[in-house]
């Protein structure tokens, strides 16, 4: 049962400057959130969904935006150009398995994949770019390698702006873990290790932070 207003909440105030406690007190308690509670959210923060609990991520920053985007395109091009299925840009959200969504900043389905509630389940490539807090770059290279892999999502490239290198992983034989298909640097170009001739400069990636890339 959701608590009365200021029940136990010393935060429980609507004093100017002050942070907005009581509008939490209208959403589900961590742990008791269903996937249509999750699915419900409007607009805002990007947020992520396990197993009852809400996670809000960190803000992007605008040169993130500019390299996801600059990706997006990209990838966009060559998937429109084969007629291969769909891209799609953050914010949206896949489901990995019940009760565990993800938002990735740039993800390709091919035509037919299924879907739940109206969202991809799974993806066949993912790419999230690197943030440069801590817990944003272990959620992006430990977290989420382990979940992307487990949900059996077939190519994972890992965009580190901070390091300047691209990471792609495969699935593994086991089909349960990744496999490093190449790490690639500046002056190098970044290839797929399943979709023939998809391939990138790093360089050209790292440019697209700046204004007027």
């Amino acid at each position: 049962m959701i608590s009365e207003p200021g029940e136990n909440l010393e935060m429980g105030t609507d004093a100017l400057g002050q942070p907005a406690w009581r509008v939490a007190l209208l959403y589900p308690r961590q742990g008791s959130w269903t996937e249509a509670d999750y699915l419900g959210l409007e607009g805002g923060p990007l947020v992520e969904f396990d197993d009852g609990v809400v996670e809000v991520l960190e803000m992007p920053t605008k040169e993130h935006q500019r390299i996801a985007q600059f990706l997006y395109r990209w990838l966009y091009a060559y998937v429109l150009s084969r007629d291969l299925g769909e891209v799609f840009l953050a914010p949206l959200p896949i489901q990995l398995w019940q009760g565990k969504f993800r938002e990735p900043d740039v993800f390709f389905v091919r035509s037919g994949r299924e879907e739940h509630l109206g969202y991809p389940v799974g993806a066949d490539l993912v790419i999230e770019v690197v943030s440069s807090d801590r817990e944003s770059r272990r959620r992006d290279t430990v977290v989420k390698r382990s979940e992307y892999a487990r949900a059996g999502i077939a190519e994972y490239w890992i965009v580190d702006p901070e390091f300047e290198q691209i990471e792609v992983l495969v699935l593994g034989e086991d089909r349960e873990s990744y496999r490093l298909h190449g790490q690639f640097v500046s002056g190098q170009t970044a290839s797929s290790g399943t979709l023939t001739e998809l391939a990138i400069a790093v360089d050209d990636v790292l440019e697209s932070a700046r204004v007027g890339s």
